[in-house]
């Protein structure tokens, strides 16, 4: 389904339905984010796309080479499916010989991600954080710097959807001294994806 489609789905107050649904497909595939959950990729069109996200315990997570605080090329619609989201929102201001991060520009490819330093350097504290349960759907701007936290030891599942803003990158903020360097994403195999699956039907039902 569209991502239009999707809004509308989320719209209808039919998202779990239409969850359940889509995890009954046949061909779904899964990869670790380096962001620490499970994405199940569901629709890519242009610059919009659909997703399912999941953060467990029950699988393996991939290592982040810079941090959690990034920014996205797009706008984010999230629906979270179960489970607690806090979106914290993160103040980020340039700095000098004060510095504790730099920003890193991320180019997505088939075979993973391009992260290079940019000479930006920052400092950043915490601002915002909203707590969203199951049921809710917020948005997120892109350029927006935030990072998507669950509760330790918890789960949660969300739709995601995304819709490219032209002239936007993906960033996030890494070490001072890094360098440029591919991360490749990693696949769920057969069974791990089939866990996943499990994992969210199983919430769902």
């Amino acid at each position: 389904m569209s991502y239009s489609g999707v809004r509308d789905v989320l719209a209808a107050g039919e998202a779990r339905r239409w969850a359940l649904d889509v995890l009954a497909r046949p061909d779904l595939g899964a990869v670790r984010h380096p962001l620490g959950f499970v994405c199940l990729p569901l629709e890519r069109d242009g610059g919009e796309g659909v997703c399912l996200h999941l953060w467990s315990d029950s699988l393996a997570h991939a290592e982040s080479t810079t941090s959690q605080i990034h920014c996205h090329s797009w706008d984010l619609v999230s629906h979270v499916l179960y489970g607690q989201m806090r979106n914290v929102h993160a103040v980020v201001a340039d700095a000098g010989a004060d510095a504790t991060h730099r920003v890193y520009e991320v180019v997505s490819g088939a075979d993973g991600d391009r992260i290079s330093p940019t000479p930006r350097t920052v400092r950043h504290e915490t601002g915002l954080v909203e707590v969203f349960g199951p049921g809710d759907t917020y948005t997120l701007a892109a350029g927006l710097f935030h990072s998507s936290v669950v509760p330790e030891g918890g789960e949660a599942a969300t739709i995601a959807l995304g819709s490219g803003r032209p002239g936007s990158r993906d960033l996030s903020l890494g070490p001072l001294h890094g360098g440029a360097h591919h991360v490749s994403r990693q696949p769920l195999d057969p069974g791990e994806t089939a866990t996943a699956v499990r994992l969210i039907t199983a919430h769902l039902t």
